[in-house]
């Protein structure tokens, strides 16, 4: 009896055992693949490995295409999040303050520049651009790429008000703080974190973006995966490997900060 439950225990922990192998390979397979590829020479089927290796391409991203792309992309994503999140944090608090059902029905409007298909969102976008004269424009993609970044960012900013106390800022009003003093000195202090993880949502939200910036930017501004795609269908392997890897890095970057975050919150005294 014994014996046949420690068969049926160790049979339970085998599973997930392999469900986090298949998992780790699913996710650094790919990303080994393009490393390989980023350096490889010659790599042809049916080897497993390339026959030579060269750093070249990585030694010309800064006087390359790649380099300017990253430095388009980089600044687009940090526009945008930036203003996504000075909008979407009134905007989170707002709708926190409604009733049901008109929560509910603000929310879903909220959400609808999410759900909707980026190509649909930026047929839309492209006309009201062109009648503005921004057609082809940093700005224009700049503030297409806001629409559905503020969409994500009032829906984390409403869950985050809904479930907050605010006792405190009733408190800080009976005392004679002004509204903006309340802002300052009661609720930013206390949403560090969710104004740090929203920026982090807005910035991946725009770096890895693809159909509102080609059909907003019309192929003239050249974000990181617009000249990743170009390298691929001019067959630039290589090329197109490195910069596939150069958009990976910041979405690494966010986990590895968010759990950074979720460590020092679960290490906090009760």
């Amino acid at each position: 009896m014994n014996s046949t439950r420690a068969t049926h225990a160790a049979r339970r922990g085998v599973w997930p055992t392999l469900a986090l192998a298949a998992l780790a390979v699913s996710s650094l397979l790919p990303l080994l693949v393009l490393l390989l590829q980023s350096v490889g020479v010659s790599w042809r089927w049916p080897l497993l490995l390339p026959e030579a290796y060269t750093t070249i391409a990585w030694r010309a991203i800064a006087g390359a295409a790649l380099g300017a792309a990253a430095l388009t992309s980089t600044l687009l994503a940090l526009a945008t999040a930036i203003t996504s999140v000075l909008i979407a944090l009134p905007v989170g608090r707002a709708l926190a303050t409604l009733r049901t059902p008109w929560r509910h029905v603000a929310a879903a409007l909220v959400f609808l520049p999410v759900a909707a298909p980026p190509i649909a969102l930026g047929a839309g976008l492209q006309v009201a651009t062109l009648q503005l004269g921004l057609g082809g424009t940093f700005a224009a993609v700049w503030m297409a790429h806001c629409v559905p970044a503020i969409g994500y960012a009032s829906l984390l900013f409403l869950g985050v008000f809904g479930a907050r106390d605010a006792h405190d800022e009733e408190a800080a009003r009976s005392l004679g703080a002004s509204r903006a003093q309340v802002w300052r000195f009661v609720l930013l202090p206390t949403l560090r974190g969710p104004i740090g993880d929203a920026l982090a949502i807005c910035f991946l939200v725009s770096w890895a973006q693809v159909a509102l910036t080609l059909v907003i930017g019309g192929g003239a501004v050249r974000a990181l995966p617009i000249e990743v795609l170009a390298l691929v269908r001019a067959g630039q392997d290589r090329e197109a490997a490195v910069g596939a890897l150069l958009l990976v890095v910041p979405a690494m970057l966010a986990l590895s900060a968010l759990r950074a975050g979720a460590r020092r919150t679960t290490a906090l005294p009760a």
